[in-house]
């Protein structure tokens, strides 16, 4: 299966280009500005690095693999194509998803103001969910009541990416060359 790649992927790593870009520059100019001895520097005056550190936040955190990946002999007994096409297609379905995602979302604009009813060859009601979710206001609510302090979270499942890396040939022949 063929690789797609979209406007959205380009927009995505020229975004990531200009950060980088704006990054360094601001560390430049900091590192220009900052006072020549850390004596004339005061305390709590934040260094170049660390301003640039807090500015980038918006990246990602890398997380542990986790116990189900392969191990080194079935990682090199896995054939480097069926690696090369498994990514292709879970980044064009990705695509596809958010295109999709996009797509639900202007529809339901209209659909979610209409009157339940009969439209042609489409009926419109609207339902009760068997979805439940858990009512934060009352969790909050009760833990104040009960002075038990902040309502305790935990971080969500670590999400995977796939994306093509750069400067990498993309052939599969390279793949394979690569593996061996």
């Amino acid at each position: 299966m063929s690789h797609r790649t979209t406007l959205a992927h380009y927009r995505h790593r020229a975004a990531h280009a200009v950060r980088l870009v704006v990054l360094a520059a601001a560390e430049a100019v900091l590192n220009r500005l900052e006072p020549a001895t850390p004596a004339t520097r005061p305390a709590s005056a934040p260094t170049a690095v660390q301003v640039v550190e807090s500015v980038a936040v918006d990246a990602p955190r890398l997380v542990v693999d986790p116990a189900t990946v392969f191990s080194a002999d079935e990682l090199d007994a896995l054939d480097p194509e069926i690696i090369a096409v498994s990514c292709g297609e879970f980044d064009q379905a990705a695509d596809e998803a958010r295109a999709a995602d996009r797509t639900r979302r202007r529809a339901k604009k209209i659909l979610d103001r209409l009157p339940a009813g009969l439209y042609g060859a489409w009926l419109v009601e609207r339902v009760e969910s068997n979805r439940l979710v858990a009512d934060l206001d009352a969790v909050r609510a009760t833990y104040q009541r009960l002075g038990l302090g902040d309502v305790p979270v935990k971080a969500c499942a670590p999400g995977l990416r796939v994306s093509r890396a750069a400067g990498v040939p993309t052939g599969i022949e390279t793949l394979v060359a690569v593996a061996a």
